[in-house]
């Protein structure tokens, strides 16, 4: 079957870019879906839900009914999100319960536990390649007093901007030795072995996937000119104001769900009494939109 990213085929990669350029949401407001019950969704609510992650690789949904991560992942399942990745801090459910933690333990050790910012990122980057993560649904419970917005991009088009850039950055970030995350021995997690792999590769059904962080330590890129150049320009592309760049700030009851997209996190500013709370499951799943 043909690809628009097989770099050797241009044709049909120029009939992908239009239609894809043509499709995309730039108003981060079209993002966002209203939904009654997300345990039961209505024929015209999943039909919404699955155009805007058609065109954009995600949407964002709103709903006055709280959801538990029972709930979510009965959310998730109406998408065909199904295997969860249940990393060791994730709860019984298999899905991880994300607040500042004050005490001195196993999660204050990792950034997303903390009010710190979070640079762009996909969802584990650091997984074996048959554990990477495909799907993310990104629920909040509870909003920040202030601050602990999300930006957010579809990685199709950073690839699209970055092959129009030059094809020969596409090739590079596609190797199978670009990107190594190094071996991580600490007293909580013990071993994790090193993680070498390519930033954009396709799964067995042809579909694009990014493998990236922005993070400059606990971080090594393969020591050649054309690797480098094109890892510069895509920071500097994340750190434009691309009209394809969405900022929005998850409030109670939104939440975000993906084919795991590019992603950061703002520093925030705890409400004391209703400090911040998200569930994020993250599955080996892509969303399924049909």
């Amino acid at each position: 079957m043909a690809s628009p990213f097989d770099l050797n085929d241009t044709v049909n990669y120029q009939r992908w870019r239009e239609q894809k350029l043509e499709q995309a949401l730039i108003d981060s407001g079209d993002l966002i879906v209203e939904i009654a019950d997300p345990g039961a969704l209505t024929t015209a609510e999943h039909a919404a839900l699955c155009s805007r992650i058609r065109r954009s690789n995600m949407v964002v949904y709103a709903s006055a009914v709280p959801m538990d991560e029972i709930a979510l992942q009965r959310f998730g399942a109406q998408f065909g999100l199904l295997r969860l990745d249940a990393n060791w801090l994730a709860g019984e459910q298999g899905i991880t319960s994300i607040t500042v933690s004050t005490e001195d333990n196993q999660r204050h050790a990792y950034i997303p536990y903390t009010d710190r910012a979070i640079k762009w990122h996909t969802d584990g980057y650091y997984n074996l390649p048959e554990k990477q993560i495909r799907g993310m649904l990104l629920h909040c419970a509870q909003s920040a007093g202030l601050g602990g917005e999300n930006r957010v991009m579809d990685h199709e088009i950073a690839y699209l901007m970055l092959r129009d850039a030059n094809a020969d950055f596409i090739r590079a970030l596609s190797a199978p030795d670009v990107m190594t995350i190094p071996a991580r021995i600490d007293e909580f997690d013990g071993v994790r072995a090193a993680q070498t792999g390519p930033v954009f590769s396709q799964d067995d059904a042809g579909n694009l996937h990014m493998r990236y962080t922005a993070r400059t330590r606990s971080i090594e890129w393969k020591q050649d000119e054309t690797t480098l150049a094109a890892v510069a320009l895509l920071e500097r592309l994340l750190a434009s104001e691309s009209q394809h760049i969405h900022q929005l700030k998850l409030e109670s009851g939104m939440g975000l769900l993906c084919n795991n997209v590019l992603h950061d996190r703002s520093a925030f500013t705890d409400d004391q009494h209703s400090p911040r709370l998200l569930y994020r499951a993250r599955y080996l799943d892509r969303c399924h939109t049909n």
